[in-house]
C-alpha cells in the first residue's frame, strides 16, 4: 500500500507532502482543483514518460517521491532479479531536471523506466474514466476471466512455449527458403566444384609453376648466359678470379704499412672468397640446366587451366580459387545437413504444438468453469447497484491457430433490461451502466488479485442517489482486503470513506497553487455539506452530511 506521497515543483504544486492510511480513502475537490495533477504525479511514479511541461518552475528540478509498504506482497524475488535492495518500506522517486532529462530510483538505486513500470504493476492500479472502455476490449475481458480461472501459471507457461514455437517457425521458414535457393543452384555448383577439385589446386602453386615455366622456356638463354659468365670468371689470363688474385697480391705487399691497407686487403680477400663461391654455384646451375619439353608442356597446361579458372571466377590468385572451392563444397555438403536440420526443427515444432494444445485446452477448460462464476457474481453485484435485470452471455470460440493467450476468441455480450436482446457491451451499455459494471468487475477481481492499492478516478460518473451509496459500500468492502481510493464528486461516496482528503487551489504571491489536506471530522461534515448544497451551506445540508457520515 502507498503510505505517503511528496511532490515538489510539479504543475500547480510548489511543495506538498501527504500521508495515507489503509482502508478506504476518498479524495474530493472542485473541478480543476488539482485532482488530475495528483494522478499525473502518481503516473510518473508508475513509470510514465515525463516532459518539461510538468515543471512549475522551469529552472528547478521536479521531485516526486512515493513510499510503499510491500512486506506482505511476495515481491522479494522481483528485487533480487533486478539487483535491487528489498525494503519492506520501499521508496520510489522520480526526478525531472530543467534540461528535460528524467531519472528514476527504487530505494535510491537508479533504474530504467521498464523496471519501474514492472514494479508499479504490482503496487498500484489507477482506474481512470476512459479505462471503463476496456470492458469492450477482448484482452481485458480475458484478463477478468483468467484471474477468476487462476490461469496465471498456465498462461506464463503457454506464453513461453509460444515464443519458442514462433522462433522455431521463423527458423524453419529461413532454413527452407535457403534450401530452396541452394537446390536451384545445386547442379551448377556441383559442376563448378568438380571442375575446381579436378584442377587439384594448391596454395601458392601459381607462383611456383610460373617460375618453373620461365626456367624451362628459356633453357638455351640461361645456359648460354651462365657459360659466358663462368668463362669470364675462370679465364686463366684475364678472368675475374685471376684478376682479383692479382689485386689481392698487390695490396698484400703494402698491408703491413698501415691499418687502412690492412683493411683493404681483408675486403679484397672477402670479395675473392664470395666470388669464388658465386662461380661454383653458377657452375652447378649450368650443369643442372637441361631441356624438358614434356615437363614444360605439362606446366603450361596447368597454368592455362589456372588462368582460365581465375577468369571464370573473376579472381586473381589460386588462393582465391581455393576459397571459392571451399564455399562451393560447403554449399553442396550443407544440403544434406540442412535437410537433416529441417527435420529436427519440424520435430521440435510438432512437440511444441502438442504442448501448446495441451496448455490451450487447460486454459479453455478453466475459463469455461470461471464464466458462470463471473456472470453470477456480476449479476449479484449489479443487482445491488440498481441493475437487477442485467444479464451477461459470455461464449468462448475455439480457434485453429495459437493466439497470444490461448486458442480462444471471446464474445462478451450484455443485456441491461428484461426482454432485451444481448448485444456487444460497448453498444448497449450506457455510461452509467459501464461505470457500475466496471466497479463490479474490480470488486470481483479484488478477491483474486494481490494488488495492494486501487484508485478509482470518478468511477461514479453517471450515477447518483441510492446507487452511489451502494457503490460506496462496495468500494468500502473492497478496502478490507486492499487499499482503495475513490476520487469522487458524490457526497454519498465521500461519506463512506474512512479517510477524507480534499484537493483545493489558492493564490500565493499572485500564483495559483494546488494543495491537498486530510480533513478532520468537522471539516468532513462541512465538505460533504458543500458537495450537497454548494458553498452556501444550509443547516439541512449539514444534517444530511452528518447522516451520510454516520
Amino acid at each position: 500500500m502507498i503510505t505517503s506521497l511528496s511532490i515538489e515543483n510539479f504543475a500547480l504544486i510548489e511543495k506538498l507532502s501527504i500521508d495515507f492510511s489503509e482502508g478506504f480513502s476518498v479524495i474530493t475537490g472542485e473541478t480543476g482543483a488539482g485532482k488530475s495533477i495528483l494522478l499525473g504525479a502518481l503516473g510518473l511514479v508508475l513509470g510514465k514518460r515525463a516532459d518539461l511541461s510538468s515543471l512549475k518552475n522551469k529552472d528547478e528540478k521536479c521531485i516526486i517521491e512515493a513510499h510503499f509498504h510491500i512486506q506482505n506482497y511476495n515481491l522479494s524475488s522481483f528485487f533480487n532479479d533486478n539487483d535491487l535492495d528489498f525494503e519492506k518500506d520501499t521508496i520510489i522517486r522520480r526526478e525531472i531536471i530543467p534540461t528535460g532529462k528524467s531519472r528514476a530510483f527504487i530505494n535510491d538505486t537508479p533504474v530504467n523506466l521498464q523496471v519501474l513500470q514492472e514494479l508499479s504493476s504490482y503496487l498500484l492500479d489507477i482506474h481512470s474514466q476512459h479505462q471503463t472502455q476496456e470492458l469492450s476490449d477482448d484482452i481485458y475481458q480475458f484478463q477478468i476471466i483468467d484471474a477468476i480461472a487462476s490461469n496465471s501459471n498456465l498462461l506464463v507457461d503457454y506464453t513461453s512455449n509460444l515464443k519458442m514455437y514462433k522462433k522455431l517457425k521463423s527458423e524453419l521458414k529461413s532454413k527452407f527458403e535457403y534450401l530452396q535457393s541452394i537446390l536451384k543452384e545445386r547442379d551448377y555448383n556441383t559442376f563448378l566444384l568438380e571442375e575446381l577439385l579436378s584442377a587439384n589446386l594448391k596454395i601458392d602453386e601459381q607462383e611456383i609453376l610460373e617460375s618453373e615455366f620461365e626456367k624451362l622456356n628459356n633453357v638455351e638463354l640461361i645456359k648460354e648466359s651462365l657459360s659466358k659468365a663462368i668463362s669470364i670468371s675462370n679465364n686463366e689470363q684475364q678472368g675475374v678470379i685471376q684478376n682479383l688474385k692479382d689485386i689481392k697480391n698487390s695490396i698484400q705487399k703494402i698491408a703491413n704499412f698501415s691499418e687502412e691497407y690492412t683493411k683493404l686487403h681483408e675486403r679484397i680477400s672477402s670479395i675473392l672468397i664470395e666470388f669464388d663461391d658465386v662461380e661454383n654455384e653458377m657452375t652447378q646451375l649450368a650443369e643442372n640446366i637441361y631441356s624438358d619439353p614434356e615437363t614444360l608442356d605439362t606446366i603450361n597446361q596447368k597454368l592455362q587451366l589456372i588462368y582460365s579458372l581465375q577468369k571464370k571466377h573473376q579472381v586473381l590468385t589460386v588462393n582465391d580459387l581455393l576459397i571459392i572451392q571451399n564455399d562451393l563444397d560447403s554449399k553442396v555438403v550443407s544440403i544434406e545437413i540442412l535437410e537433416s536440420d529441417i527435420e529436427k526443427v519440424k520435430h521440435s515444432i510438432i512437440k511444441l504444438e502438442t504442448k501448446l494444445n495441451e496448455l490451450a485446452i487447460s486454459i479453455h477448460n478453466n475459463r469455461e468453469k470461471a464464466i458462470p462464476v463471473l456472470t453470477e457474481k456480476l449479476s449479484s453485484i449489479l443487482s445491488q447497484l440498481g441493475m437487477s435485470n442485467a444479464r451477461f452471455q459470455i461464449e468462448l470460440l475455439q480457434n485453429d491457430v495459437f493466439l497470444n493467450n490461448g486458442k480462444d476468441e471471446i464474445q462478451f455480450m450484455f443485456s441491461a433490461n428484461k426482454g432485451s436482446d444481448f448485444g456487444l457491451i460497448k453498444k448497449v451499455a450506457s455510461g452509467g451502466e459501464m461505470s457500475r459494471i466496471m466497479l463490479a468487475v474490480k470488486s470481483i477481481l479484488a478477491s483474486y488479485s494481490q494488488l495492494p492499492t486501487l484508485i478509482f478516478d470518478e468511477i461514479d460518473t453517471g450515477v447518483s442517489g441510492e446507487i452511489a451509496l451502494k457503490m460506496g459500500d462496495i468500494m468500502k468492502k473492497m478496502s478490507t482486503s486492499m487499499q482503495v481510493f475513490a476520487i469522487t464528486h458524490l457526497p454519498q461516496i465521500a461519506g463512506k470513506g474512512q479517510s477524507h482528503f480534499k484537493v483545493f487551489k489558492y493564490i500565493k504571491d499572485n500564483q495559483t497553487q494546488s494543495e491537498i489536506k486530510k480533513l478532520d471530522p468537522n471539516e468532513r461534515v462541512v465538505e460533504i455539506a458543500q458537495m450537497l448544497s454548494g458553498n452556501s451551506v444550509s443547516q439541512s445540508a449539514l444534517i444530511h452530511a452528518k447522516e451520510l457520515l454516520s
